[in-house]
């Protein structure tokens, strides 16, 4: 089964997708949680205000800190992605394709021959599932395709295996 998702048609940039690679995405989500967790908007100015208040008060008190090392930087956790359930919002994707001013519509295609279509700000709230119990979807993936609120969490749209923008 191959792994690789294409987003082509109406888009400025087409993408090749490689989800294998995703596991290791700060982006990823972790699906076991994310559908029951209540998530919080937030407003981005207060975000960024919070976060340079926060900033600078290390600094006043702490000094100035150096970039990460090997030592020091971020670790995965193993048992966690050995074992986990993990998706990544389709949206950025999208964005980073850049639709045409005139495309309106999302189609993804399955491995059988259907299509399942979305309008552009629909498919932006979709979510890719792309690990199941910490491996791969290789039987009828490479990657599923859930709703936003989670409702097809148990019945997800399978065999996802490229994306047209229209």
């Amino acid at each position: 089964m191959e792994s690789i998702i294409q987003i082509k048609g109406a888009v400025n940039f087409p993408i090749t997708l490689d989800c294998t690679v995703w596991i290791f995405d700060d982006r990823k989500l972790d699906l076991e949680t994310y559908f029951i967790e209540k998530t919080t908007d937030v407003d981005p100015d207060e975000e960024y205000i919070e976060k340079a208040g926060k900033f600078w008060s290390r600094e006043i008190m702490e000094g100035a800190t150096f970039p990460p090392t090997l030592k020091t930087e971020r670790k995965f956790d193993r048992q966690k992605m050995m074992k986990g359930t993990f998706g990544i919002k389709v949206e950025p994707f999208i964005n980073n394709a850049e639709p045409k001013e005139n495309a309106t519509t999302v189609v993804f295609e399955k491995a059988d021959g259907l299509q399942e279509r979305f309008s552009i700000d629909e498919a932006k709230k979709l979510i890719f599932q792309f690990s199941k119990n910490g491996q791969m979807l290789t039987e009828d993936g490479p990657v599923y395709l859930l709703l936003e609120d989670g409702s097809n969490y148990e019945n997800p749209i399978t065999g996802i295996v490229g994306m047209y923008i229209e």
